[in-house]
């Protein structure tokens, strides 16, 4: 049996491509488990300064695997294990130090959406549809998606997205948030992949701390907010990095980053 990740590495790009297209792609603990030691890897790995997922066939994912989630129904600690691993998985992704880009195309419903939330940069093909479909089945989301659905599209979008279990398209996601770029269908891993190798020129360091403010600035008020960027800019502004893109920019030339 094959496996259910594809995981390569380009250039600067560590790839994590779903390949379950006879299924959906549909997310399975074992999906999430390749996805997670994947991240893990390219972390480690410091010629990796980005993260593109992917999928391969029609659609990028469809939600979970119901026949695995069907088959823990009345195995409380197997069921909890399977919602749990997911939920850690989509938020290790969340905060990894590496800027994580996703290429959606054809349906992203349900945890396709919700693993789609989890990343940074959102590529949609032209024709990709995103829907949460868990109220049409009695579901509720378990991976995160009430929480990252309201935080970026605003509690009453979500909860009419969540709610009606309709499909957004492609410029309707746009607009709602979930999407940063939408690309004509036969482009899109190409796009993606070049926006990847874009940002991997940039210092991996630096990268990693904006990320990082972002995602911690969330919660925190607006002092505190301010205070978190000041210690962070005092704490990077010594650095080789910074040294390096101040010489290039007086010397217009493109830096080089060594970190």
């Amino acid at each position: 049996m094959s496996a259910p990740v594809a995981v390569t590495i380009e250039g600067s790009v560590g790839i994590i491509e779903l390949a379950r297209p006879e299924k959906f792609n549909c997310l399975s603990l074992k999906v999430h488990e390749c996805i997670s030691n994947a991240r893990a890897r390219f972390e480690a790995e410091r010629n990796v300064r980005s993260i593109l997922i992917r999928a391969q066939g029609k659609h990028f994912c469809t939600g979970a695997d119901l026949t695995e989630v069907k088959g823990k129904l009345n195995d409380p600690a197997a069921l909890d294990h399977f919602i749990a691993f997911g939920m850690n998985n989509l938020r290790a992704l969340e905060s990894s130090s590496l800027p994580v880009v996703v290429a959606v195309q054809g349906l992203c419903l349900a945890g396709g959406v919700e693993l789609m939330l989890a990343c940074d940069v959102c590529f949609g093909a032209e024709t990709a549809q995103f829907g949460d479909q868990h109220a049409q089945f009695g579901l509720i989301p378990g991976w995160g998606g009430s929480q990252r659905l309201t935080r970026l599209m605003g509690q009453r979008r979500a909860l009419d997205l969540m709610f009606s279990a309709r499909w957004l398209k492609a410029e309707e996601a746009k607009e709602a948030g979930l999407v940063n770029y939408i690309v004509p269908d036969a482009d899109l891993h190409k796009s993606a992949l070049e926006y990847c190798q874009k940002i991997a020129t940039r210092s991996r360091p630096g990268i990693a701390e904006m990320k990082r403010l972002a995602r911690e600035g969330a919660d925190l008020g607006i002092d505190q907010q301010m205070r978190l960027e000041r210690d962070a800019a005092v704490r990077a502004l010594p650095s080789d990095d910074v040294a390096e893109g101040l010489d290039a920019f007086e010397n217009r030339r493109a830096p080089e980053f060594k970190t």
